[in-house]
C-alpha cells in the first residue's frame, strides 16, 4: 500500500516516512499541496498525510482540492498538525478530511489512525 506524505518540512516528510516503511507501507513525498496534486496525478496512493500550515496551498485547500476531483475523491485523507485547536479540527474534517492527528506523533498513532480509516473506508464511512 501506497501513502503520500504531504508537509512543507523535510524533517517531518522523512520522520513519517520512516514510520510508515517500518510498517510495511511504501510512500511517496511532496513539500505542498500543489506539489501533491501533480504527484496524485502519477501515482496511485491509497491514503494522503497531510500537514495544516503549507505555502502555496494549505492542507484544507489541497483537501477540498482532492474531494472535488472524481479520480481522487476516494483516497482518504490523514491531516498531520501542530494545530491541537479544536475550530481547525472542525473545518479539516468538513472540508473531507478522514482523521486529524496533533504533532509530535508516534509511530503507533500514525499507524493505529491509518487502520482506523482504512477500516472506515472500506466498511463505507
Amino acid at each position: 500500500m501506497k501513502i503520500m506524505i504531504v508537509d512543507d518540512c523535510q524533517t517531518t516528510r522523512k520522520l513519517l516516512g520512516h514510520y510508515l516503511k517500518a510498517r510495511g507501507f511504501s510512500v511517496v513525498f511532496a513539500e505542498n499541496g500543489l506539489d501533491a496534486l501533480e504527484k496524485l496525478g502519477a501515482d496511485k496512493v491509497s491514503l494522503i498525510m497531510t500537514d495544516l500550515n503549507m505555502p502555496y496551498m494549505d492542507g484544507i485547500e489541497f483537501i477540498r482540492a482532492v474531494k472535488s476531483d472524481p479520480n481522487l475523491s476516494h483516497i482518504p485523507v490523514l491531516m498531520v498538525t501542530t494545530e491541537n485547536d479544536t475550530v481547525e479540527k472542525e473545518r479539516a474534517l468538513h472540508s473531507g478530511a478522514d482523521g486529524y492527528i496533533v504533532k509530535p506523533v508516534t509511530g503507533e498513532a500514525i499507524a493505529e489512525n491509518i487502520k482506523n480509516i482504512l477500516k472506515q473506508t472500506v466498511m463505507g464511512g
